[in-house]
């Protein structure tokens, strides 16, 4: 008890009495808002998050400007964590590696030197061996910081100041965009061009009343760093412009580079005699990894899931040059690219989501208008800032010149003054009428400056400050003036990223694709013969080529035969179970015969209770007879059957004592059904009373007392009814007239003629 200090108050005494779900949510919403205005969302005024402001600012006070030397990464993490932004250096170094990617960044705000990562994927090298430095487009949208144009507000730790915004006239938040994930938010924007950003931004300051169409005339889209072409439609890309919503299409380039008029050839068909010819890959979409593209395409051939492709080769150097060859030179050019747009990321969609903190902190989606009316406010704003401030500046500099005119006009008076006087300001300031600030000066002026040059000089400069004023203040009285100033400033602007500068040059190129050509990636797949053999363990293979179907398969002990038909590797094979379910598997993707195959369950979900009752190839435009133990079923189209998931398709509907238990293809030239049950009774009926269904039980084909449903077929009814006889003769016997037994559909039928086998089956 005496280590306990009675004086101390009770930990107890704080606990609040409070709902938890409300405490929670009141503690989680602080969370939220601090992601969204603080961390993951861009300032529309200067396009930045707060850690890329941070970066570039650290990097000026170090005083890396594009004309001074390199310093360490390291260096420039360490003050950015130690000053302004006490988060992890892995993060703030990766903020900064972006920054100096220019296949990340369309107009790049750090000069690295060093290794900063690659288009394949592979990381920077650690920040100790890498170097940084501004470009000149960083030092553009921080230009004016020391002209009183931006608010100013203290570090985490009060120890320094750094700027709310970067005042530049540069449009970094559509030129270089911007990529985040908040709470309950997200934003998306991807980098344009700067001539065409002015060129809009110039037509809403001539007129804000400007329409987006009008816009859209010369601001055609993204301009990505890794150029691509962009195939959606004019009207699409404006949509969504205009709503600050969409999803942009962004495909790879074939060509094999600028010719000499600095157009692209646009075929990417490289020749190499003899009739024989590759495509060439110049540019990629925006945010894929090269490597990561060679692997799918790569991944394609292994697979053969692109059989009209031979190889694919990485020839790149600082240029990327993938090379595609096709397996014969027969191939059509645009069949390969259709093909590798659909099946890798040659092809890919950019996500357009124009979300970001207005000039209040306040996020929303803007279209292009109102980003574009609300970025021109804020450069008014900075650009009154600025006046205003060097109007401040003028008059206290006035004050001094003023001053110093009247010492030189009466320089023997007031260097007797200075002499004679113990304290010569109150002295001066009454008899020259001069202010404390102009005394001050005057006293810590240098002997060397009293030359009568200097007076001259003053004087010259005075008038050069009063009519620098008198343009500031009408420039502060006058809007238009203030629209004016901002269109020339921004002319100025645009001669360093012109469309004839290497900087400026579009990269991406807008052109809306042809339709797209309908083709099947079945088409892709060598047509071959083959057999298939099914056991009755369900263990699936294909021999090549059409083996005899009476030859002796070899099976595993304990297991025989099921099903063996020839097929073609282009055919998809449609699987029956008893539990209704159909299952497509293509014949190209079945096991060699060089063993005994692969369970069909570990190719596709079959449930291990229940049967496979058929195995048959699709035949498009085909109708499949279905029937179940309980005499019902009906008839469907062969494409109603076709699944495209490993999970199979539910047809029929069954019940714990019906099952799925007939399933066959009905010939185009028949025209009745044959059904015989259990009770060895047969009726026949017009093929017209079974109903084209694609899914359910269907309905009675014929009615039984006790028993159920043995076999059902289809027939010609002029040809008659055919069966195979017993033996092993395998002679046939022909039933010609069938009228006897011709009913309405659901009778309950009459025994069948004399010689029909044993065994119920047709």
């Amino acid at each position: 008890m005496s280590d306990i200090d009675l004086n101390e108050p009770d930990p107890f005494d704080a606990i609040v009495d409070a709902p938890f779900d409300s405490a929670l949510s009141e503690r989680y919403l602080v969370y939220a808002l601090s992601t969204i205005t603080a961390r993951s969302l861009p300032d529309l005024r200067d396009g930045l998050k707060p850690v890329h402001r941070r970066l570039l600012w650290a990097m000026r006070q170090l005083k890396l400007d594009p004309s001074q030397a390199f310093k360490k990464s390291a260096r420039v993490v360490g003050d950015v964590i130690g000053k302004y932004h006490p988060h992890g250096d892995a993060s703030v170094y990766d903020a900064m590696v972006r920054l100096a990617q220019d296949f990340a960044l369309r107009y790049p705000l750090v000069e690295g030197q060093g290794n900063f990562g690659n288009i394949d994927g592979d990381n920077a090298a650690a920040y100790r061996y890498t170097e940084a430095r501004l470009t000149k487009t960083a030092i553009q949208l921080m230009a004016g910081l020391e002209e009183g144009t931006v608010n100013y507000h203290p570090t985490y730790n009060g120890e320094d100041e750094e700027p709310e915004i970067f005042p530049g006239l540069f449009p970094n938040l559509l030129a270089n965009g911007a990529t985040g994930i908040a709470v309950g938010m997200a934003t998306s924007i991807p980098s344009h061009n700067v001539a065409e950003i002015i060129d809009a931004t110039l037509l809403l300051i001539e007129d804000p009343h400007t329409e987006h169409a009008q816009l859209m005339e010369v601001f055609h889209g993204p301009d990505f760093p890794t150029g691509g072409i962009v195939v959606d439609s004019p009207a699409a890309i404006s949509h969504a412009y205009e709503t600050g919503k969409g999803a942009i299409r962004v495909r790879a380039r074939f060509s094999t580079g600028r010719e000499e008029n600095g157009e692209w050839e646009p075929t990417g068909i490289e020749k190499l005699g003899s009739g024989q010819w590759q495509l060439v890959i110049s540019e990629i979409p925006y945010m894929v990894q090269k490597g990561k593209l060679i692997e799918q395409l790569a991944a394609l051939i292994a697979d053969k899931k692109l059989p009209i492709l031979e190889d694919v080769r990485d020839e790149s150097d600082t240029q990327i040059r993938i090379v595609l060859v096709p397996k014969t030179r027969n191939i059509e050019p645009d069949l390969l690219k259709e093909s590798v747009y659909k099946l890798t990321e040659l092809e890919s969609r950019f996500s357009l989501n124009l979300n970001v903190l207005d000039a209040q902190r306040t996020p929303g989606v803007l279209g292009l208008r109102p980003l574009l009316l609300q970025w021109v406010v804020s450069q008014i704003d900075i650009l009154q800032r600025r006046s205003q401030h060097r109007l401040d500046k003028i008059a206290a500099r006035l004050e001094l010149v003023e001053g110093y005119i009247i010492a030189y006009l009466n320089l023997d008076r007031v260097i007797e003054i200075i002499r004679t006087e113990d304290e010569p300001k109150p002295l001066m300031m009454a008899e020259f009428n001069l202010t404390d600030r102009q005394v001050e000066a005057i006293l810590n002026m240098r002997l060397r400056s009293l030359r009568k040059l200097e007076e001259m000089e003053l004087r010259g400069e005075r008038d050069d400050l009063l009519k620098e004023q008198d343009e500031l203040q009408k420039l502060l009285e006058s809007p238009a003036r203030q629209r004016t100033r901002l269109k020339r400033d921004l002319t100025t602007l645009r001669k360093d990223y012109a469309e004839d500068t290497l900087l400026g040059r579009r990269r991406t190129t807008i052109a809306e694709a042809a339709p797209t050509r309908e083709f099947s990636m079945d088409a892709m797949i060598e047509k071959e013969p083959v057999t298939v053999i099914l056991s009755a363990r369900g263990w699936i293979r294909g021999a090549k080529g059409h083996e005899p179907l009476d030859r002796e398969f070899k099976f595993k002990e304990g297991d025989g035969p099921a099903f063996a038909f020839h097929a073609q590797t282009t055919d998809k094979l449609l699987i029956a179970c008893d539990n209704g379910r159909f299952y497509t598997l293509g014949a190209d993707k079945l096991p060699g015969a060089r063993g005994f195959g692969e369970p069909v369950r570990s190719m596709l979900d079959i449930d291990g209770d229940t049967h496979i009752i058929a195995i048959f190839p699709f035949r498009p435009k085909s109708q499949i007879l279905l029937a179940g133990t309980s005499g019902r079923g009906f008839a469907a189209e062969a494409e109603e059957l076709l699944a495209e998931t490993r999970k199979g398709r539910a047809v029929m509907t069954t019940k714990a004592d019906v099952k799925l238990a007939v399933v066959r293809e009905i010939p185009e030239d028949h025209d009745h059904v044959a059904v015989i049950g259990d009770n060895r009774k047969l009726v026949l009926f017009s093929l017209t009373e079974m109903p084209l269904m694609a899914k359910g039980q269907g309905v009675t084909l014929q009615r039984y007392r006790d028993g159920g449903l043995s076999d059902i077929t289809t027939l010609k009814l002029e040809d008659g009814l055919t069966w195979r006889m017993g033996g092993d003769s395998g002679r046939m016997r022909t039933e010609k007239d069938m009228r006897l037994w011709k009913v309405a559909r659901g009778a309950g039928g009459r025994m069948p003629p004399q010689g029909f086998p044993r065994d119920n089956k047709f």
